[in-house]
């Protein structure tokens, strides 16, 4: 499994399809252990499935953001990817660890689109 974070100032960004960079982790979930971590700039293109077709690429299977909209979720959703929202703008390993562990604690949606 890999999970993706999108990162700003070393922290869980509030605005997924603008940050600086994603975190990307994989994951053994069975063992609940990250087993790598790679951090890459975020794509320049923004263009409608360019994000989502970056994921693809790297092979990203789950998403872990504070926000998103429901188009967006669903546009990931239908090429496989898992959506998780409401996620605390914490640094990204505390993240994929509390997730891991099943301590992450999510509040709401927090997306004007």
């Amino acid at each position: 499994m890999k999970i993706a974070i999108p990162v700003a100032g070393g922290r869980l960004s509030v605005h997924f399809a603008h940050v600086e960079e994603f975190a990307l982790f994989d994951v053994d979930k069975e063992n609940k252990t990250i087993v790598g971590q790679e951090t890459y700039p975020a794509p320049e293109d923004h263009s409608p499935g360019a994000l989502p077709k970056w994921l693809i690429d790297n092979e990203v299977t789950m998403v872990i953001v504070y926000g998103m909209g429901s188009r967006a979720i669903a546009i990931l959703e239908q090429k496989g990817i898992k959506v998780l929202t409401g996620a605390p703008s914490e640094e990204p390993e505390i993240i994929v660890q509390s997730y891991l562990s099943g301590t992450l604690e999510f509040g709401d949606n927090f997306c004007e689109h």
